[in-house]
């Protein structure tokens, strides 16, 4: 055989290894599972199968042409409420009806080296996440009441990749990735002035970039969700100090502490009417299979600890994690309240509430926009749901499908859901960051909502003295209980 041939043959073999190592990354690790068997209270934890490669099926974002729109549950209209925004992310409603929401995307950074840095490259590229973040807060405004925004003015255009919008006081709270800050702002006001004032620090940037934050109807503290550096601790913990945890500053004392922690990549927060709580939508990890680890919709107790990254879902163990566990942590972590389905992403959360006008089907549970997978086969998410709750504030059955149709079934999406709010008028916003667009959702017949109630809720009687001979009585009791055991047992 002459060397030209042997060299022919050699390359041949290594182009057909090059074919068949892509072929084999391309196919991934396809689900076994539905994403409804993998939701709810109980969902289905299958074993989980470590990946050296993540699966990767991104959903291409082609945008919604004219007179398009996602598909409506029954009862339900949708509508643009605004379009031709740049990459919209979080949306709120002020008190006097105006629309806040933000213009943003991931803070420019040293670009990631090697095979990790071209692969998430092409990640956000092909997701439609790539390029400057606008840096913009925007206000919107619907002067006509006929549901679309004619006004539209840029309040700031000096933020830091800004996310999580909040107003109280004639105070107006912007969480940039890397601080907490306020401005002083009247509402109605067009133009936002001044410079910010920095509250608190954040750790910036990282995997998880964006900042949501949160203000329950009472009190006086602002609570801001950061997501972790990293999927599970592998760049180590040290960088990991201060994310994967839900912050509380004190507005009044100007003073902040990790309120909650062991949350992977919270999101959403909202407060459950039904229960009077913090709640919050939170981003599993990734690379143990697509029908694992499913992300979550759940409380947020002071002090609670779900986990990551050494476990998930409370005792089971990610054997991926090479960082120390803290001893204390197995007795401690906490299981999550409902399933909201493998790698679909879930981010803005709303509950229903007084006035809300999304019709008796809809009318006592919470709306959460879930992005849609990026890892997983078939894809997931990419629509807005419905998770019923019922009356003491515990969800219940499996999320229901409120705007569908963004995927094509072609590999592409027309848009991607991404934060919910309500409007003024008791209509369901959502912005769609890849597509540029708020949607805006009602039931046109149904009556405003009446406002949630909590359940009344009484402790025992503190005991203040001890009555009678409690030596005697517990003898008593013990003798009773003891007598009771020793009769069953005979009579097995």
């Amino acid at each position: 055989m002459t060397t030209k041939r042997k060299i022919l043959i050699t390359l041949l073999v290594i182009v057909l290894a090059i074919v068949a190592i892509g072929a084999w990354l391309v196919r991934g690790n396809p689900a076994d599972y539905s994403v409804d068997e993998v939701t709810g209270t109980e969902p289905l934890l299958s074993d989980p199968e470590a990946e050296s490669f993540p699966t990767v099926a991104i959903a291409e974002p082609i945008g919604w042409k004219d007179g398009e729109a996602p598909t409506a549950a029954e009862g339900l209209t949708v509508s643009r409420f605004a379009e031709g925004l740049d990459h919209p992310r979080v949306v709120h409603t002020l008190p006097n009806g105006d629309v806040l929401v933000t213009l943003t995307r991931a803070p420019a950074g040293e670009p990631m080296g090697g095979i990790e840095g071209l692969i998430a490259g092409w990640l956000f590229e092909k997701a439609g996440a790539a390029g400057a973040s606008p840096e913009q807060l925007v206000l919107l405004r619907d002067e006509d009441g006929d549901g679309v925004a004619e006004t539209r003015k840029t309040l700031r255009d000096d933020l830091a990749s800004p996310s999580g919008i909040e107003w109280r006081d004639d105070k107006l709270y912007i969480a940039n990735h890397d601080a907490l800050v306020s401005f002083d702002y009247e509402l109605g006001a067009d133009v936002v002035s001044g410079d910010p004032v920095k509250l608190m620090d954040l750790p910036p940037a990282g995997s998880h970039w964006m900042r949501n934050i949160f203000m329950p109807p009472a009190g006086d503290v602002i609570y801001i969700a950061v997501g972790s550096d990293s999927n599970i601790g592998e760049n180590g913990m040290e960088i990991e100090k201060g994310r994967a945890a839900i912050h509380e500053y004190n507005i009044e004392s100007g003073k902040s502490r990790i309120y909650a922690t062991g949350l992977r990549n919270a999101n959403g927060m909202a407060y459950n009417p039904w229960s009077e709580e913090l709640w919050t939508t939170v981003n599993e990890r990734d690379m143990l299979g697509s029908d694992m680890v499913p992300d979550y919709l759940t409380n947020v107790p002071i002090g609670v600890n779900y986990g990551w990254p050494w476990f998930y879902y409370k005792d089971n163990v990610d054997d991926r994690v090479e960082a120390s566990m803290p001893a204390t942590l197995p007795g401690y972590v906490r299981n999550p309240e409902f399933a909201l389905g493998p790698h679909v992403a879930a981010l803005g959360l709303v509950f229903t509430e007084e006035g809300s006008r999304m019709g008796a089907s809809f009318g006592s549970g919470a709306f959460i926009a879930r992005h849609g997978s990026w890892n997983r086969k078939p894809p997931s998410g990419y629509d807005l749901v419905y998770v019923a709750f019922d009356e003491r504030g515990n969800p219940q059955g499996k999320p229901v499908e409120v705007l569908g149709d963004f995927l094509t079934g072609e590999g592409t999406t027309r848009g991607r859901p991404t934060w919910v709010d309500w409007a003024g008028d008791g209509a369901l916003l959502m912005t769609d960051d890849t597509a540029g667009i708020i949607w805006r959702v009602i039931a046109e017949s149904a009556e405003p909502a009446a406002k949630p109630v909590a359940p009344v809720r009484s402790s025992l009687a503190p005991r203040r003295n001890l009555t009678g001979d409690p030596q005697g009585r517990f003898n008593q009791d013990f003798s009773r209980e003891a007598k009771a055991a020793a009769a069953a047992k005979a009579a097995e």
